[in-house]
This record gives structure tokens, sequence and C-alpha cells, in this order.
């Protein structure tokens, strides 16, 4: 007898909060006192196709009191989508209040892209200081310079989808300051008018393609780096001195070579000439025999060759 009425009232409970789920009152008494035109149906519809009511009713809300016109199915949309609905609709009435022109349409196509729309139009509003990491280059008198820049950009409302982004102008504002220092004569003019290279990078429409609109370049700080001239040449100067030792080396070789082929020629004379000499006492013999020289000539031969011995003596002796 006791269990049915319990039964029965969790079922209404059930029933009750199952009914308040798909058809949030709150919700439809909100928009009405907000002057949004909204219907239990359409609420039902959003639980139905999974988009949580309290998101687009809020949206919508706050778009109507900012004056803003926004359809609940555009805000659906967007939703199923995968969008950031309350994102959008913040960025539609902070645009609208800034006098920047933002369609719905262009701010969906923004959220859809991965940017933060919000912050895109908050940056249109506050410009944004980006610091450049150090920029070395040289200029042509082989001093290096050191330059730090400071870019002061604000958002590209219309190229916010497809646009380059904040390392695209890094790099730009880099070379334009590489090419700048470059083409200064000697590093102090580069020193004594540093806005030279701002008012030349600046020139170069550095911002066209990306996501910024490029209002001003501050070289914030120059250093003076390494002599790179003058260790060229000391690298130049190695290298040739390096390429004369080759060079001297292959000579001493070669003179070498050629010393060492002068003594063995020597040494093959030196031989012959002794084998000269012993052929000399047959040859004295032979001539005895046959009659060709007699003992006279051998006597003057000898005192020849002791007096050509003494010479080579005192030659010998004068040398030391």
């Amino acid at each position: 007898m006791f269990a049915i009425p319990v039964v029965a009232i969790v079922a209404a409970v059930f029933f009750i909060f199952f009914i308040l789920y798909f058809v949030p009152i709150g919700l439809f008494i909100s928009a009405l006192a907000s002057g949004v035109r909204i219907t239990i149906i359409g609420l039902i519809a959003m639980r139905l196709r999974k988009v949580p009511p309290s998101i687009i009713v809020n949206a919508m809300i706050t778009a109507s009191k900012a004056g803003i016109p926004v359809e609940q199915d555009f805000l659906e949309a967007h939703y199923l989508a995968g969008g950031n609905v309350i994102k959008v609709v913040n960025a539609l009435v902070s645009a609208d209040k800034a006098n920047i022109d933002l369609t719905f349409k262009d701010a969906t196509a923004i959220d859809l892209a991965g940017r933060d729309v919000l912050e895109a139009v908050q940056l249109s509003v506050n410009p944004r200081v980006i610091e450049s990491p150090p920029v070395a280059a040289m200029a042509k008198d082989g001093i290096q310079l050191i330059a730090k820049a400071r870019v002061t950009v604000r958002a590209n409302i219309k190229q916010l989808v497809g646009g380059a982004g904040e390392e695209t102008i890094l790099a730009r504002v880099g070379e334009g300051i590489v090419s700048s220092i470059g083409s200064s004569n000697t590093h102090k003019l580069v020193l004594e008018n540093p806005d030279s290279i701002s008012k030349t990078v600046l020139g170069k429409g550095l911002d066209a393609g990306t996501a910024f609109e490029i209002l001003s370049i501050d070289i914030a700080d120059v250093d003076v780096g390494k002599n790179i001239g003058a260790e060229l040449q000391i690298d130049q100067a190695n290298a040739d001195k390096n390429v004369a030792q080759a060079r001297a080396e292959e000579r001493r070789a070669m003179a070498i070579a050629e010393e060492q082929e002068m003594k063995a020629k020597a040494q093959e004379a030196r031989a012959k000439v002794i084998l000269a000499e012993a052929e000399i006492p047959m040859a004295m013999a032979e001539a005895f025999r046959s009659g060709n020289m007699g003992i006279m000539d051998y006597y003057k031969f000898q005192n020849i060759k002791a007096d050509t011995e003494m010479r080579d003596s005192i030659g010998k002796g004068g040398k030391k």
C-alpha cells in the first residue's frame, strides 16, 4: 500500500526534471525579458540537435542589447561547426563599439580558421609591440652591427583568414635590417642615424599578405660586433701563407730529389773512373808488351801522377 505512492512521487519528480531539461523555462523567460524572440519549440529543438540552449540564448541576448542583429540558426550552425559562439558575439560587439567593419560572416570565418577573433578585434583597437631578436649585419667597411627592433602592429581584420603571422613579420623586418645595414658605407653612419634603418625597412611594405598592419618600426638598440672585414683579411692572409708554404715545400722536395739524383750520377761517374783506373795497369802492360810504351814513358806517367796527387793534397789542405 505504501510502495505505490513513493514510486509515483519518484516518477513524477523524474518527469518534472525531464520536462525542465528539454524545456528550459528559465532561459525562455530571460529571453522574453530581454526582447529576444524565441519559442519553447525552438529551445526543445536545440536540445534535440545537441546544442546547449544557454549558449545560444545568452549570445542572442548580448547581441540584442548591443543592437546587433543575429539569427538563431546562424549561431547554431556556427556552434555545430565547432566555433566559439560567445567569442564571436563579443567580438562583434567590441568591433561595433570601436567602429570596426566586422560582419558576422567574417567573424565566424576567423573563428573557424583557428584565430581568436575577440583578441584580433582588441588588437585592432590596441596595437601591440613585437620585439625582434638580435639581427647581425655587416656594413661595407667590414664592421658587424647587432640591431634590435620594436615593431608596432595592429590586426588586419580582412587578412586574418589566410594571412601570415608574427613570425613572417619578424623575418621580413630582420631581412630589411640586414639589407639596410649592408648598404651603408660605414658602420658609423648607422650608429649616427639608426632611424634611417627603420625608415628604409618601413618603406618596403613588409606587412603585405600578413594578418597585421605595421604602424612603426623603432630601432631599440644597435651594438658594434666583430670586425668581420679584418677577420676575412686575416683568414685570406693565412690561406695565402699556407699556399706559399705548400709551394715552398714542393720546391724543397724537388730540390732534394734533384740533389739525390745528382749524387747518384756523381757516384756513378766515380764508379766509372775507378773502373777506368783499374784498367790502366792492364793497358800499360799491354803497351809494354806491344812496344808502344817505354820505360821513360812510364816514369813520366808516374811523375805526372805524383804531381797530380800532390796538387790534390794541397787543394784539400787549403779547404780545411
